[in-house]
């Protein structure tokens, strides 16, 4: 974790939040979840947004403006705020047409809060993985990484008209299409499963992060274990949302969109 005054430097009103925690141990000891409720919170946002629900909106974009004004992330806090007297009054055309500014300032606050946590420790094991020729993309494509063949042929059948679908079914064989493919543009975004035999999707996060892919193959994971440990180690790493499995296609496009999005915003 780096020192609290990188937040500082980086526009975190970390004056007034440390006023709230008394001092930056507690402060950092609490960051994560943060970080996770932020996530979890605008995923939710999404979707009550999609279902018009202003009341349930208004409770959730009341507590994610809490919780940023706590933390010191000043401008998140205020458009939440924005969003909060807009779906109180009921007004749904502002909250559907500014909700990607509430997006891209929640994305913005989890990359800020990625990097202060971040440490240089890196999987070794990885860098010595060959590059295959076989594996490059020559089209735009989404990289599903999951050991079940049923899991990839699903999304296949959801995206094929759209996007080549690339396949791999455990973490070795995905670092090898992802290190294939590193210098061009062609993944638009992977779907990683984190439980897979040989070498698992927390090792796919490490090479990523040694070799900073995430903003140009941006991640979001699927995976059937949602306990509350493997979610806050998850989300140490830079992904864009978290799928639980069993999940509908309704979902994983909702999912795919978020995680497009996202990288047309880091570009």
């Amino acid at each position: 974790m780096k020192n609290i005054k990188f937040l500082e430097e980086h526009g975190v009103d970390i004056p007034r939040s440390l006023e709230l925690f008394g001092d930056a141990e507690t402060y950092n000891e609490t960051i994560n979840e943060f970080l996770v409720g932020i996530h979890s919170k605008i995923t939710k946002l999404i979707e009550l947004l999609e279902k018009k629900d202003m009341a349930n909106y208004a409770i959730y974009v009341h507590s994610m403006k809490n919780d940023a004004k706590n933390f010191g992330f000043t401008t998140l806090a205020n458009i939440a705020l924005e969003h909060e007297q807009k779906s109180k009054a009921g007004d749904y055309y502002y909250i559907s047409t500014h909700i990607n500014d509430l997006i891209n300032e929640t994305n913005s606050a989890i990359l800020l809060i990625q990097d202060y946590m971040s440490s240089d420790d890196s999987d070794e094991s990885s860098k010595f993985i060959e590059v295959d020729a076989n594996y490059v993309y020559d089209k735009k494509t989404i990289l599903v990484v999951d050991d079940s063949n049923i899991i990839r042929n699903f999304v296949k059948r959801i995206f094929n008209s759209e996007y080549n679908v690339g396949t791999a079914e455990d973490g070795e064989e995905a670092i090898r299409i992802i290190k294939a493919n590193q210098d061009n543009d062609f993944i638009e975004t992977i779907l990683l499963d984190l439980n897979m035999p040989k070498v698992d999707g927390f090792a796919v996060l490490e090479f990523m992060k040694s070799n900073n892919l995430f903003k140009k193959m941006p991640v979001s994971i699927i995976s059937g274990d949602s306990s509350k440990e493997t979610i806050d180690r998850a989300f140490t790493y830079e992904i864009v949302d978290m799928l639980e499995k069993p999940f509908n296609e309704q979902s994983v496009k909702m999912v795919i969109e978020k995680t497009l999005i996202y990288k047309d915003m880091k570009k």
